[in-house]
């Protein structure tokens, strides 16, 4: 008998997201009785708002949404979204401009398909999120990281991206605010970036899904605000995810060239067609209703943010730099490598993880899942209680 084909080496390649593998097991010991308090999962904690909800529950009573609709998205959703990208990004689109995705992830799938070719390396600044890369290679192409550590507040410079370029550079993924850092890069360090992506005709993929969560008077100016001239050659990719407590709703969206956004809606019409129908029509209450809520969320974010970063930066061995955006800390643990705790010398931020899991109880997610070793990202998107206790069990683990 002739011997099954293989499986896809593509496919078999692909890396588990390491975020997800990481809240996988702390809910499994958690569901074994133990006490884990998880940094891992990048959700916020809060329900969805209630005149959200009130909008997919209208639509569920509405025939039309049990119909196939157009694959790129239901036309009241492609104006909001033009809407918010020009309220938000500084950028005037069409409608046609716009395309519903499945989720940010998708999008961020559909935008490397859309614009990487066989071998063309794409710049990715590290840190980075764990499917960037993965997703990268699934169009073909390389990824091609440039570091950035604590000591740039994790945000790469013009110049070292020159440094890497290559004649086979072709696109630059650009994130602010960063996941996993919560660096938020300035008007005038964007502007920066995107000046050298035109001059040498550099696609952008600009992730922007937490462009509404910033600090301190901080704003997340776009790229394409910071520099009209890159949108030309600039998709972003966005979603109502984290803003207004969605991640299950999975509702993302591409804004870019038209041509661009042409070929991605070819490709979603063979892959998912439209997105659910009551989802968006949540998206819809989402984006064009009432804000309060959503500010009510980001206000209590800042609140764990400062409570987080002050805990941690009391660890002798933590460098702590404070995030302006998202929901994240990225402390660099070198400090504490190569020293005993517990009975365990950690060389790795991978092993330091295993350490805090097993003798804390405490979920973080290693360095190793986002770029070099020596680091971990603690997500601050719980509950305040938890937040504090979970901090305070690490303050006790490394107590010289």
């Amino acid at each position: 008998m002739t011997e099954r084909a293989p499986l896809s080496r593509k496919l078999s390649a692909i890396a588990e997201s390491a975020t997800l593998k990481v809240d996988a097991k702390a809910k499994a010991l958690k569901a074994e009785g133990r006490p884990v308090i998880s940094y891992a999962a990048g959700e916020p904690d809060f329900a969805t708002p209630q005149f959200i909800v009130d909008a997919a529950a209208e639509a569920l009573a509405d025939p039309a949404n049990y119909r196939y609709t157009p694959a790129a998205g239901l036309p009241a959703l492609r104006e909001a979204v033009a809407a918010k990208t020009l309220r938000d990004s500084g950028l005037e689109v069409s409608p046609s401009q716009v395309l519903i995705t499945n989720g940010g992830k998708q999008s961020v799938y559909q935008a490397f398909q859309t614009v990487v070719n066989p071998g063309d390396e794409v710049l990715l600044p590290a840190p980075y999120w764990t499917t960037y890369p993965e997703a990268i290679r699934l169009a073909d192409g390389v990824p091609v990281e440039v570091f950035a550590g604590a000591d740039q507040d994790y945000k790469v410079t013009v110049e070292q991206l020159e440094a890497a370029r290559t004649d086979r550079t072709t696109v630059l993924v650009f994130v602010s605010p960063s996941n996993p850092t919560g660096s938020v890069y300035s008007a005038d360090e964007t502007a920066a970036i995107a000046a050298w992506a035109v001059e040498h005709g550099i696609w952008v993929i600009s992730d922007e899904i937490y462009q509404n969560l910033t600090y301190d008077g901080v704003k997340a100016t776009s790229i394409v605000e910071a520099l009209p001239e890159v949108a030309g050659q600039t998709i972003l990719v966005n979603g109502v995810a984290k803003t207004y407590a969605m991640t299950g709703w999975r509702v993302g969206w591409m804004v870019g060239p038209e041509d661009a956004i042409k070929i991605a809606a070819n490709l979603q019409s063979h892959l998912s067609s439209n997105v659910n129908n009551v989802a968006q029509r949540g998206a819809i209450a989402a984006l064009t209703g009432p804000q309060a809520e959503a500010e009510q969320m980001r206000e209590a974010f800042d609140r764990r943010r400062r409570l987080i970063v002050s805990e941690l930066s009391k660890i002798d061995g933590l460098v702590v730099p404070n995030p302006q955006g998202a929901f994240y800390v990225y402390p660099d643990v070198q400090g504490l490598l190569g020293r005993t705790w517990g009975g365990v010398t950690p060389t790795t931020s991978l092993e330091l993880a295993d350490l805090i899991l097993e003798q804390a109880e405490v979920a973080v997610v290693p360095g190793e899942a986002f770029g070099p070793s020596g680091y971990l990202r603690l997500s601050y998107a719980l509950g305040d209680d938890q937040l504090l206790e979970g901090v305070q069990r690490l303050q006790r683990l490394f107590a010289s």
